[in-house]
Formats: C-alpha cells, sequence, structure tokens
C-alpha cells in the first residue's frame, strides 16, 4: 500500500487540475445552447455534428493543422541543426549561444507577439529593409496572413525544439562521429547514419511539444493573424466570451484535443517504429 500512499498527491493533482476539467469540458460540449435560454439542460452531440458538417469549422481546423505542422518542420529542420552546433561549441562559447537562443523564454509571448508585430507590419522593419534594398516595390502582407503567424510561432517555439535535441545529444559521444569519418564515411554519411539516428527521441519529443503549443496558440494568432484569420483556439475564444455559446466553445477545444492526441500518437508511432533500435 505504500506505492499507493506515495502517489497520492500526484494523482489528486493530476486528478483536479487536468481530469476534472476535462471532463467538465467534455460534458458541457454535449449540451446545447439557445439565445434566450442559454445553456440548457438537455444532452445531445449537436454541436460536433454542426461542426462535422459545416465547411466554416473545417477551413478553420485545417489551418490549424497547417500552420502547426509547417511550424513544426521548420522549428525541427532548424533547431536541430542548432543544438548540433551548440553541442559541438567549446566552452565558454557554449554557454553562451545556449542562453541567446533559450532567452526568449524569458520573455512573455504576448511581448514577443508584439514584437513581431512591429517588424511584419506593412511599414515594419522587414517590409523597409527590403524596399530600401529594391527587393520589393511594395510592402509584402505579412500581417493578418497565414506566413506571419507561422514566422512568429517559430520565434515563439524553437527553443523547446532546441532543449528536446540537445537533452538527446548529451549521450552522443563524438568518437563514434570521428571513428565513422575515419572508415571513410562524409560528413552528410555520419549525420545521416550516426547523428540523427541518435537524436531522433529528442527530435521526435521537441516535435510533439511543439506541434501541440502551436496547435493551442492563441496569443500569436490572434496578435499576429487579426479577428479574420482564426484558428481553433480564437475561434473557442470567440465562441466563449462573445457569442457566448459555451457548448459550442467547450466542442471545438474537445475536438482540437482529440485531433492532437491522434497525430501525436501517430506519428510517434511511425517514428518509433523507424528508429527502433534507438528507442529501446
Amino acid at each position: 500500500m505504500r506505492p499507493y500512499a506515495l502517489n497520492a498527491p500526484a494523482l489528486a493533482v493530476v486528478g483536479t487540475l487536468i481530469v476534472v476539467p476535462l471532463v467538465m469540458t467534455l460534458v458541457l460540449s454535449l449540451h446545447s445552447f439557445g439565445t434566450y435560454t442559454g445553456v440548457t439542460d438537455d444532452v445531445s452531440l449537436a454541436n460536433y455534428v454542426e461542426i462535422v458538417g459545416d465547411p466554416y469549422f473545417h477551413e478553420i481546423f485545417l489551418r490549424t493543422l497547417r500552420i502547426s505542422a509547417l511550424v513544426t518542420l521548420i522549428a525541427a529542420a532548424i533547431g536541430a541543426p542548432e543544438a548540433y552546433i551548440l553541442h559541438r561549441m567549446a566552452r565558454p562559447w557554449r554557454g553562451i549561444f545556449l542562453l541567446v537562443m533559450l532567452g526568449p523564454l524569458l520573455i512573455s509571448v504576448v511581448a514577443r507577439t508584439l514584437g513581431w508585430a512591429l517588424l511584419l507590419g506593412s511599414t515594419g522593419v522587414v517590409n523597409q529593409g527590403l524596399m530600401a534594398l529594391g527587393l520589393i516595390s511594395a510592402p509584402l502582407r505579412l500581417m493578418h496572413s497565414e506566413t506571419g503567424v507561422v514566422i512568429a510561432l517559430v520565434h515563439v517555439l524553437m527553443p523547446f525544439m532546441i532543449v528536446a535535441v540537445w537533452a538527446s545529444l548529451a549521450r552522443l559521444d563524438p568518437q563514434v562521429e570521428n571513428a565513422a569519418a575515419s572508415l571513410g564515411a562524409g560528413p552528410f554519411t555520419v549525420v545521416r547514419r550516426v547523428v540523427l539516428p541518435q537524436i531522433a527521441p529528442g527530435v521526435l519529443s521537441g516535435s510533439i511539444i511543439v506541434f501541440a503549443l502551436a496547435a493551442s496558440a492563441f496569443a500569436t494568432p490572434a496578435i499576429i493573424g487579426g479577428r479574420r484569420l482564426k484558428v481553433a483556439a480564437t475561434l473557442a475564444y470567440d465562441e466563449f466570451l462573445s457569442t457566448m455559446n459555451w457548448p459550442l466553445g467547450a466542442a471545438i477545444a474537445v475536438l482540437l484535443l482529440l485531433a492532437n492526441i491522434v497525430i501525436i500518437v501517430g506519428c510517434n508511432r511511425i517514428v518509433e517504429r523507424r528508429y527502433a533500435e534507438v528507442f529501446r
């Protein structure tokens, strides 16, 4: 009985902070909403039927998944090499550049997003710099666009990918790379056959974190995307606080959670099967 007694506080915290709110959200999503009656007592799947059958919701969910996938791919493509370069750096440069990479985590996500809004605006630094160089003749539409949202989210979530890959690189012996090079393997072969399989768990865990945070992000899409470029999180927010349709907002949140779980578990199985030896 002692192990169960020791786990009781953790189970109580998980149940109070995670399980109970999820159950309450699920129950709320099964109710209906009326303009004059508010949330009714009847229980049905009407909200889910409405979401599944309305192309408007399809577009928003597809946009959310598209932005999340792009952010994850870009973060992995940039973050993994950055973590590898940091791992190979000598001290004290390793600590200095690691602090530079992880420094954005110390700043509010709202402040960072507002900074990107200043950079990406029609009169922002990016457009003015490109126009001054003669590369464009008119400002690019980066604000209120998926491109701007992806750029800002990559910057906001990049540290999570770097930390995850960094943890995997901690057990990578540089002598293994030297041995492969001494046997005639080129740099690309060493990275593909030696480094990448070893850091696959870190890339996978970082991708899961980045995808989940990007799919549920609210502040960055709301500021950069604006009111017209909705994603699932901003849509749920509007249903809760603008139209006051709490059951529909809860149904959107539940479907977003289920979509995240299905995609993350599926990608996890594929990567684990591809790099089975590393995960053992």
